[in-house]
């Protein structure tokens, strides 16, 4: 049953509560609430951050002019409320699934959505963008960026800050504190506080304190400057902010609805220097279940909304990212020098087992994915065998520093790539499609790709043996295949791969996890008379060049198949190829790969079925290398 939502009903785009009191603003947020619990406990989705905002949020495009007045979401994923009050509501139902509502901020999707988002601390240095086009071009709308204190452990937040002050006169920062706080509320007298410092009242008084300071000697003025401001900043703790330029107010209750308006107004008013309202908050404020629970339902699949329970299916197999945590804490047994980073993903990339197991040898560093590989290069130069856990599209934000700071060096630091290839419901932005090509160009990086959860152990010994290069190795999202783990994997030989299958008409050469799918697709060949070889790289660099030659000596045709973008694996094997002249005898070749665009959330069957990854993809390539009639492709798809 939906819930009962009277005033919200009334509400198609934030205009509609300008109008409103406060009381009723709070009314609205109630029921914005309920309704947020119910639409994702049909989709699922990220709730606990979203629930955290709720009252923010109305007070937000209350107070400020949406969409003439920019307000930028850090990250996204706690935008639902903000969605559903931006016209989007009839859609709401519809998120993450294909052809609905991203789970993130879209500038396609919404007017409302100034700036797309899903990584972190990306808020603050768009809306300085947006500050310094509208001072350039005369215009007087505001700016206004919500951020999170888990976002600020990223040093790209301080550099848009530190940038800032220098910039611009009006820009509000919205610091949505709501795990570990900066400063902790103290009730009324905190909220009370924060109205009055940002008042014009305590304003004028300050700009009259600094007038009189003025007729002071020098030495005096700066001293009444600083007596001024630590002062302030003993009360407020904003004295750091204040440092960075900013006019720091806080820190206020999150969800008192009477202070939010209120302290939102005066900042609103303030524009002689950029402002940071710090804000705290309750992640899964409201909802019992996400109150109690461990991660707040930062992320849940369906869910029974009375009580809580989340409709996860069965699974015989374990997850990739279980098997590679698992793996890690028994070679950490072992080996004492094995050390795990992970940068505010402990949890999602595994290590929390490791941390569980070795908490002197885990390291969280935040949102940092920079300082996280060179943190990782500075422990393996002293000759730890450190292990660098990142997701895949995350790992892109560290990527001069795995150039500059440890593929020059040749330091050994072993780099799990999380979440590699397509990742259904988070969409693009989550996709990890460019580490094949991006690591892979790297001088003297080892690049894996394990098949299955089984080959995953394989690859984790393989790092943990490789003590004079960089390695990495990637695997998806989601459950493994169901083979049997070794009680205690080996490693491979290094740039050797195998044959899986033998054939003669056609060779199809995978690298990780679409081997399963590449075996289908050779069964579906064979009950149609082709025969084909199917192998298993294993490696991308370096390239096993003699199982490559051979594959292309005894078959008609190669087809590489990746779950990367162009420019990967199957660029680095057409290379390789060239090079020692087995194009020259006329060996057709198809590289299969992503596609050349950024692919839209939906169901991880129907991405693989679009990017023509799945076993049919694999066989309508087959016979089109193979120069097959129509009649022969129809055949073989029945």
């Amino acid at each position: 049953m939906p819930p009962i939502t009277p005033l919200l009903d009334t509400v198609n785009s934030p205009a509609d509560t300008r109008g409103l009191s406060v009381a009723q603003l709070q009314q609205l947020a109630d029921e914005l609430r309920l309704e947020t619990i119910d639409a994702v406990s049909q989709t699922g989705g990220h709730l606990g951050a979203g629930l955290g905002v709720v009252e923010l949020t109305v007070a937000l495009h209350h107070v400020y002019e949406t969409p003439k007045d920019i307000l930028i979401w850090d990250v996204g994923h706690q935008a639902y409320p903000h969605k559903i009050l931006t016209g989007r509501r009839d859609r709401i139902r519809t998120l993450r699934q294909g052809g609905g509502l991203s789970g993130f901020t879209k500038r396609t999707e919404s007017e409302y959505d100034p700036f797309g988002a899903a990584h972190a601390a990306t808020s603050i240095s768009a809306a300085l963008g947006f500050a310094a086009a509208r001072d350039r071009e005369g215009r007087d709308n505001k700016v206004v960026a919500v951020i999170g204190d888990g976002s600020m452990s990223a040093g790209m937040a301080y550099e848009a800050m530190n940038n800032a002050a220098e910039t611009t006169r009006q820009l509000t920062v919205i610091l949505n504190d709501n795990d570990m706080s900066i400063a902790p509320p103290v009730g009324g007298m905190s909220a009370y506080m924060a109205r009055l410092v940002s008042g014009d009242g305590y304003r004028s008084i300050r700009n009259l304190g600094k007038s009189v300071a003025k007729a002071l000697p020098r030495p005096l003025q700066e001293a009444a400057r600083k007596a001024e401001e630590y002062a302030r900043g003993m009360v407020t703790g904003g004295t750091f902010f204040e440092e960075l330029g900013f006019y720091y107010v806080g820190p206020i209750d999150g969800h008192d609805m009477d202070a939010l308006v209120h302290v939102l107004q005066n900042a609103r008013n303030i524009d002689d220097k950029p402002v940071l309202v710090h804000v705290v908050t309750q992640k899964g404020k409201g909802y019992g279940p996400a109150e109690n629970a461990a991660d707040k339902y930062h992320g849940v699949v369906k869910f029974d909304v009375v009580t809580g329970k989340q409709a996860k299916g069965q699974t015989n197999a374990p997850s990739y990212t279980r098997v590679f945590a698992e793996e890690l804490v028994k070679h950490g047994q072992v080996d004492p020098k094995i050390v795990a980073i992970t940068a505010a993903m402990p949890a999602g990339t595994g290590l929390d087992l490791f941390g569980a197991r070795f908490p002197e040898r885990t390291f969280d560093v935040g949102i940092a994915e920079q300082h996280a590989v060179t943190f990782a290069a500075g422990l393996a130069a002293d000759g730890m065998k450190p292990f660098c856990a990142i997701y895949s599209t995350f790992l892109q934000r560290g990527y001069d520093q795995v150039v500059h700071d440890v593929a020059i060096q040749k330091l050994p630091v072993r780099f799990a790539m999380d979440r590699a290839g397509l990742v259904g419901a988070d969409g693009s932005t989550h996709a990890g499609s460019f580490d094949i090509g991006f690591m892979g160009a790297l001088p003297g990086m080892v690049l894996m790709g394990p098949s299955d959860e089984a080959e995953l152990a394989h690859a984790v010994a393989t790092a943990v043996a490789i003590d004079d290069a960089p390695s990495a190795f990637r695997y998806p999202r989601g459950e493994g295949v169901g083979v049997e783990i070794p009680a205690m994997a080996q490693p491979w030989e290094i740039g050797k791969g195998r044959i899986v299958r033998e054939g003669t008409a056609l060779a199809i050469l995978s690298f990780g996890t679409r081997l399963q799918e590449s075996l289908k697709a050779a069964d579906m060949l064979a009950a149609r008379g082709l025969s084909a070889t199917v192998a298993d790289a294993r490696f991308a660099k370096p390239l096993d060049i003699d199982l490559l030659l051979r594959l292309a000596r005894e078959h008609e045709a190669l087809i590489t198949v990746e779950e990367g973008s162009v420019g990967g694996f199957g660029a680095f094997v057409l290379h390789a190829l060239a090079e020692h002249g087995a194009l020259d005898r006329g060996l057709k070749v198809r590289t299969l790969v992503l596609p050349d665009a950024f692919q839209e959330h939906d169901k991880p069957e129907l991405q693989y079925a679009e990017a023509g990854l799945d076993a049919e993809g694999i066989v309508r390539t087959a016979i089109k290398t193979l120069g097959l009639d129509a009649a022969a492709a129809a055949g073989l798809r029945a």
